[in-house]
Formats: C-alpha cells, sequence, structure tokens
C-alpha cells in the first residue's frame, strides 16, 4: 500500500472517533421513569423473570441478535501472527459487516492467549452474554481443536468462519460450475492447494457433498501430501493420497478441478492447459491468485474460473455467507451450527445463482443482464434477495435436524422481519460508488479553488470514481493541491486566463448563437463565459465533459441559472425538479421537489413524481411513490389538498404501472401498518415507500433538512431531474461526502444517458 492509501486507512479508522463500532441504545431514556425502568430498581423485574427460567435471558436481553467475534490474533489476513490487540481493527470490520448485511449486533472480543485450553476455558466463562459464537483468524491446528471442543461445551452457535465460510460460498459455486461443465461430483478429480483451516474445511465440504477421498490430491508447501510421508497431523492424514506424485504439475494432468487456497503466482498456463476438459479453477489467494483471471482464460477458454477478488466474476466472498448462515441459526435459537445448516447455505446460494437477477445487481455491476452461467455461478455480494433465502433455508435446517429451540411457524412473517431488521442504511452509497468506477466520467467541478471541493475531486480521483477536471483560479489550485499532496496529473482549467481566450471565445461563439435573439450580445457572452458555471455548462454542452458540479460556494440561484441557460431541459421536459435521496435508517428515501419548483400545479406536480421515480430506477429500485399532503384520500376539499389528488389520478391514468398514491400524510406513508389498517384500499398498503413527494418547495426542503440533522442521514442531492445533461448544483456548504456522492450520482447520470444515446 502506498504512503497516501496507508494515510487514508490509518485517518479512516481513527477518525471521526476511534474505531468502526459503538453501542447504541435501543430503549428510551430521556426521562427519570425510563432510567428507573432501564436499570434500578425497574431492571430486578426481568432479572427475576430470567433467574426463575434461563430461557427468558432471550425475551428481556439482547443475547439473542448479540454475536461475539473472538480472535487471539494468530493468523490475521495476510498478515500472519501480529497479536491480539493488532487484530481488532480486522474483528470490529467482521463486527461491521454482519451489522450491515444481516442487522446482527456483535462484540469483538480479542484473547491475549495462545493456549488452546485458556482459550475455550475464556470463551466458555463468557458465552451466556451471547446468542453465538464466531471464531476468527486463528492459527491452524489450534483452530480445529478450538471450534471441536466449543461446539461440543456450549449451546449456542460456534463457528470458526476462516474455516467454513470460504468451504460454503466455493461449494455452491463449485456445484454450479460441475452442473455446467456436466460432470458430477462423484467423478471429478479434485487439487487442493493448501493444506491450512479453510483447505480442509472446503474439502471436508465437498466430500459431504460427494467428492471421493481417493480423487483429491491435496498439497501444502512440502508438495502432495502423501500417505508414506513420516510426519502427518491428523488433519493431513485425512486427506493423503496413495498416488506417487510430488508436486502441484503432476496433480494437475488431467485434474477437473482446481481449489487454490495458498499463495499466488503458483499456478501456471500449462498446468491449466493439462487439466481435463471444462476445467474448474478456484484459485482463491488473496489478494493475488494462484494464477490470474486473464491468464487462466487465455490457457483455456473452456475453464470455469473463479478467484476471491471483487475485479473478476465469480468472486467467492465470505461475506456471502457468514451474517446470513448466524441470522438463520439466530433467529431458530440454533444451538449449534451443524453439517446439515451449512449444506443447505450452500444449496441455497447454488440455487440463488439460477434465479432471475433483480435489475438493481444489474445495475450495481454495470451489467445488462446477469445470467447464470460461466461467468456466474454464484450470487454477488450486493445481491438485496440474500437475506431472504440463505438466513430462512439455515433455519429450517437447524429445525429439520433438531437443533432450533425455537421454531419459525409464518414464514412469510419470517421474511419480512427479515426485510425490516435489515435498513439497508448504507448499502446504497457502496453500490453508488461500485457502479461509478466501472464506467468513470469526465465531471468538472466549478469551484476546485475551494479547499473542499479540492478535496472531494482528490477523492474522486483516487478511488476511480471519476476523472475530475478542476476549474477556477489554477494559482489557488495548485496551491491547495500542494497543501492536500494531491500530486496527480489533473487537468485543471481557469477560465480567466490568457491561456483559455481562445477556449473562452469558442464557446462564447457558441453561446451567442444559440442566445443572440434573447437579448445577448457576442460582448456579453464573452463576460459570461469567463465565469466559471457558464464555462463549465458549456463544455458539457459540448461533450468536453460528461458532466458538471457547482454550488458548494454560491447561492443555488446564481448556479441554476447558467446551467438552465446553456443546458436546460431534456426533450420532453418543460421544467426540471430536484429531489434528495436520504440514506436512513430505515432505507433509502427519496425526497422531491427539494429545490426547484416553488408550488408546482397537480400536472407539474405528477411530472415531478414520474422523473423522480425515474431516478429511483436509476439506483436500481422499485419506486413506490406517496404523493404527501396535510389530509388523507380527499379528507380535505383545500385546493392544496385537491391539487394532490389531481395530480395521483393523473399519474393512475398515464402512468398506470406505477406505485404511487395519495393524498397521504407522511407518517401514514412512512408506516405501512398504519395504512394498510386505515387504507387498505391504497395502492400503497403493505408496501415499504422509498419517495415521497411534497407539494410545494417549502415541505420538500424542510424536511429532507431536518432528517438530515436529526437522523444524521447521509444526504445524496440535490440530484438534478429533467436536464438534458448530467448537470447538478449542490447546496450551499455540501460536504465533502456529499460532492463525492454527487460525483457519482453525475457519472451513473451520464452512464444512462450515454446508454440511451442522449
Amino acid at each position: 500500500m502506498n504512503n497516501k492509501k496507508r494515510i487514508q486507512a490509518l485517518v479512516y479508522h481513527a477518525k471521526p472517533k476511534p474505531g468502526k463500532i459503538a453501542v447504541v441504545p435501543t430503549k428510551k431514556y430521556s426521562s427519570q421513569r425510563d432510567l428507573a425502568l432501564a436499570y434500578s430498581p425497574g431492571v430486578a423485574e426481568p432479572c427475576l423473570e430470567i433467574e426463575k427460567d434461563i430461557e427468558n435471558v432471550y425475551k428481556y436481553t439482547a443475547k439473542g441478535n448479540l454475536v461475539a467475534v473472538i480472535s487471539n490474533g494468530t493468523a490475521v489476513l495476510g498478515l500472519g501472527d501480529i497479536g491480539p490487540e493488532a487484530s481488532k481493527p480486522v474483528m470490529e470490520g467482521k463486527g461491521l459487516l454482519f451489522k450491515i448485511f444481516a442487522g446482527i449486533d456483535v462484540f469483538d472480543i480479542e484473547v491475549d492467549t495462545k493456549d488452546v485450553d485458556a482459550f475455550v476455558e475464556t470463551v466458555k466463562n463468557i458465552a451466556p452474554t451471547f446468542g453465538g459464537i464466531n471464531l476468527e483468524d486463528i492459527s491452524a491446528p489450534a483452530a480445529f481443536e478450538i471450534e471441536r471442543r466449543l461446539k461440543e461445551e456450549l449451546d449456542i452457535p460456534v463457528m470458526h468462519d476462516d474455516q467454513h465460510g470460504t468451504a460454503i460460498i466455493s461449494a455452491a459455486a463449485l456445484l454450479n460450475a460441475l452442473e455446467l461443465a456436466e460432470k458430477n461430483i462423484e467423478d471429478v478429480r479434485i487439487v487442493i492447494s493448501g493444506a491450512g483451516a479453510a483447505a480442509v474445511s472446503c474439502t471436508r465440504l465437498y466430500k459431504a457433498f460427494g467428492a471421493r477421498s481417493e480423487n483429491i490430491v491435496m498439497l501444502d508447501s512440502k508438495g502432495v501430501i502423501r500417505l508414506d510421508r513420516e510426519v502427518l497431523t491428523k488433519e493431513k492424514e485425512e486427506f493423503a493420497t496413495a498416488r506417487k506424485i510430488d508436486t502441484l504439475e503432476e496433480a494437475m494432468q488431467d485434474a477437473d478441478v482446481f481449489v487454490g487456497l495458498s499463495i499466488a503466482g503458483i499456478v501456471s498456463q500449462e498446468m491449466v492447459k493439462s487439466m481435463a476438459k471444462n476445467p474448474i479453477v478456484f484459485a482463491m489467494a488473496n489478494p493475488d491468485p494462484e494464477i490470474s483471471y486473464n491468464d487462466a482464460l487465455e490457457a483455456r477458454q473452456d475453464v470455469i474460473m473463479a478467484t476471491g477478488r471483487s475485479d473478476n466474476p465469480n468472486q467467492v466472498n465470505n461475506v456471502l455467507g457468514f451474517p446470513f448462515i448466524f441470522r438463520g441459526a439466530l433467529d431458530v435459537r440454533a444451538t449449534s451450527i451443524n453439517e446439515e445448516m451449512k449444506k443447505a447455505a450452500v444449496k441455497a446460494l447454488a440455487r440463488l445463482a439460477k434465479e432471475p437477477v433483480p435489475e438493481q445487481v444489474n445495475i450495481a455491476y454495470g451489467e445488462t443482464r446477469f445470467t447464470f452461467g460461466r461467468d456466474y455461478i454464484i450470487p454477488k455480494p450486493f445481491d438485496p434477495r440474500l437475506i431472504t433465502t440463505v438466513p430462512p433455508a439455515v433455519a429450517q435446517a437447524a429445525m429439520d435436524s433438531g437443533v432450533a429451540l425455537q421454531p419459525i411457524d409464518d414464514w412469510v412473517r419470517y421474511e419480512n422481519e427479515l426485510l425490516d431488521r435489515l435498513g439497508e442504511d448504507n448499502k446504497i452509497t457502496r453500490l453508488l460508488m461500485d457502479r461509478a468506477r466501472r464506467d468513470p466520467k469526465r465531471v468538472v467541478f466549478a469551484e476546485s479553488d475551494q479547499l473542499d471541493v479540492l478535496k472531494a475531486a482528490q477523492i474522486v480521483h483516487e478511488e476511480g470514481i471519476a476523472i475530475p477536471v478542476l476549474l477556477g483560479n489554477r494559482e489557488v489550485i495548485l496551491e491547495l493541491k500542494e497543501e492536500l499532496d494531491f500530486d496527480a496529473d489533473v487537468e485543471i482549467i481557469d477560465p480567466k486566463s490568457k491561456e483559455e481566450v481562445d477556449h473562452v471565445n469558442k464557446y462564447a461563439e457558441l453561446y451567442w448563437k444559440a442566445r443572440k435573439r434573447k437579448g445577448i450580445t457576442l460582448f456579453d457572452a464573452k463576460k459570461l463565459l469567463r465565469q466559471r458555471d457558464y464555462f463549465a455548462a458549456m463544455m458539457v454542452s459540448e461533450g468536453d465533459a460528461h458532466g458538471m458540479l457547482s454550488g458548494h460556494s454560491r447561492s443555488y440561484p446564481s448556479v441554476i441559472k447558467p446551467v438552465l441557460e446553456v443546458i436546460g431541459p431534456a426533450k420532453g421536459v418543460k421544467k426540471v425538479a430536484a429531489c434528495n435521496l436520504m440514506v436512513t435508517s430505515r432505507g433509502p428515501l427519496f425526497l422531491a421537489d427539494t429545490s426547484i419548483n416553488i408550488d408546482p400545479t397537480a400536472k407539474e406536480l405528477a411530472k415531478i413524481a414520474q422523473m423522480t421515480a425515474t431516478t429511483v430506477k436509476m439506483f436500481g429500485l422499485e419506486p413506490v411513490v406517496a404523493m404527501t399532503s396535510y389530509a388523507n384520500f380527499g379528507s380535505s376539499s383545500n385546493e392544496k389538498a385537491t391539487k394532490v389528488g389531481e395530480a395521483v389520478a393523473y399519474l393512475h391514468r398515464y402512468y398506470p404501472d406505477l406505485i404511487v398514491d395519495g393524498e397521504v400524510q407522511a407518517d401514514f406513508a412512512l408506516n405501512k401498518e398504519m395504512l394498510q389498517s386505515k387504507f387498505p384500499f391504497s395502492k400503497l398498503a403493505g408496501k415499504k415507500v422509498n419517495t415521497l413527494v411534497f407539494s410545494n418547495i417549502d415541505s420538500a426542503n424542510i424536511t429532507y433538512k431536518m432528517i438530515k440533522e436529526l437522523e444524521r442521514a447521509d444526504n445524496i442531492g440535490p440530484i438534478m431531474l429533467g436536464m438534458r445533461k448530467p448537470v447538478h448544483v449542490l447546496q450551499l456548504g455540501a460536504s465533502v461526502d456529499e460532492m463525492v456522492h454527487m460525483a457519482a450520482v453525475t457519472v451513473i447520470d451520464a452512464q444512462k444517458k450515454e446508454k440511451h444515446g442522449m
């Protein structure tokens, strides 16, 4: 990692407060009454109930949704034995993944011992606190013994993810790859490179699905593990072969499957060429695989390839497994995670890869359509269906195998609970960034001589989100770049400098020709084009940049005027609008119109709703639109309410496929149970609203700013709707993060317009 990335990583973990996870209260605590219930004397009552029946601990405490991520730091990522304290950032990161993917709370615990007995005793002593134990980054062979003993001696789920996570995900990929290769697992020859915890667990799971011992060859750093080797651990002896071979090259001859859990670059193209027809190569060493994806495909066109990397197809990523496996185990109060549960997770993942992929996933990964095949044998980590696919399968297997203490009897209700539990709070932001990186575009930052704007441009450049063009005073930009250690060769344009005279004159001539019958002289045009917002807008209009951002240091009206004059609305759009995406704890929430139309008519309101819905789809979500008001469904005859009703009637008539209704009060719109109870006839009944359209700018603007401040929600916007080109005007004083997010939105907007020839 270069020094700049190193500093960024350190700052991320240190600021604004050290670490990545925190304890957050789940009950009210504002009054003396609340505190008396939370602690003494009220807390005595649940204590007494638990004393009567220990199972009540799940009823009155957070135990049932709390997992311990425990390590002694002896095998941390690719860093090795770095000690318990140094492992803590990784364990916190694991806790973060548990929370964002499955809504599971985590305490990370670092144990300062390498002694198996001491480690096991420590975990047993603290186990009453937790609903499950996730063992992490513990070196073999101690990891095997620790997990075995804890599973035997505890009555809560225990799993060493380094072993079983990779095994479960790769087994799902293997089943699908074998189906595509038209081979049976009982017949294939399998080469396993690596003999650590993950390799052993993978091989055991493959055998559980039918792979035969005589067809498996495992290698460690000394070569092929053979029965005639003098010293073998119990685990290695389990997979020792009777074949008289010594090297990986020999093992690969006519092999059907290669599974790499070892080191980079040890597999050559010649080895891949020597494999059987339709070879399956899972090169999972991180960060660099045993053979690169491109080298493997160059060697064999018929290869089915998987790696641990996100920039290759078929990423074997543990995050597809552990959050959802624990979710299912916790939800039925399983006493263990057994083989049946692991196999159920494998089958669920394999099955999911064969089902039609939601548009949200296609959009997130920049694909026209993912379909089951050689480049898609395993689901993507951001697939929203994982939460409703894997946990139910694991829960059902726990029930069937007799380890579930609290069986599920209403599976529809359980699926809804899973969806509600997972707020998707920041998932959409990650998807946004990933999608922009797949095809970055040139974005003009029109105020690059402002420190925060330049910081945002630096992040955008370094993260590969966009190709920034820096507009502003050249000397100031260069000074600020030096201050920020922003040494990349990025284009800088100063419209007021002598160097840009020809550029200014060219744009001025074009602008004058377009506006000469609107009172603009050529002299006026040249004067205006020295202003950065006019210049930036002309760059975008003429195709010299794909999009622009402005407004950080200027009032909204002063910025919107140039872009409307130069670029204007798209074909068929009479009035542009704006929406803001609020990334809330309940999920993404789009609000419109937050910035432009002060008091739109009914027809304009309908058009705003339709344009907002189109933007929601751009993010890969199905729009569920509530047209808000102070009244509910005709309860008021005031024109402010009837205007909303007229807009809804227009939408129902001309956009019948759009899920939209109103007029409706905001609390009913956001509380689907309350809406279902009082207004079951509504198109929104029973649905989770993700879009609110307001009757005027006051209510929209005030609402989004209140949500931003009160909930500390991330704000992405204002997102301009209906513009001919990707232009977005920031709110005055927008933060660096907000500008980075808006740069990603601008890129995605440009990608979409390019795709549709706009």
